[in-house]
């Protein structure tokens, strides 16, 4: 799991079926301090997150898991919207 910026999204006018409806947006995964770290992802997004919002990402199996049961081809899932982060007795 990491924390991530969102910074844009993805228009697809096809896709899996199972995509239906669902927003797919472009993360930057950042440090504690909201600074920029690797790459750019592409994420499903399963809170209502929006641009400019500092988001909690999931990789992997678990990355479907909010659609449970249903089964959703992704990698990466937005999972949370971040109001602060907390770094030992200070925020950043």
């Amino acid at each position: 799991m990491f924390l991530a910026k969102v910074v844009g999204n993805v228009v697809a006018t096809i896709k899996d079926p199972a995509l239906a409806g669902k927003k797919i947006l472009i993360v930057q995964p950042v440090n504690q301090n909201g600074e920029a770290r690797g790459e750019k992802l592409l994420a499903l997004d399963s809170v209502g997150a929006g641009a400019g919002e500092t988001v909690y990402c999931c990789r992997g199996r678990e990355a479907s898991f909010p659609w449970l049961p249903g089964e959703v081809p992704t990698e990466t899932s937005i999972v949370a919207i971040v109001d602060r982060v907390n770094v030992g007795n200070h925020e950043p």
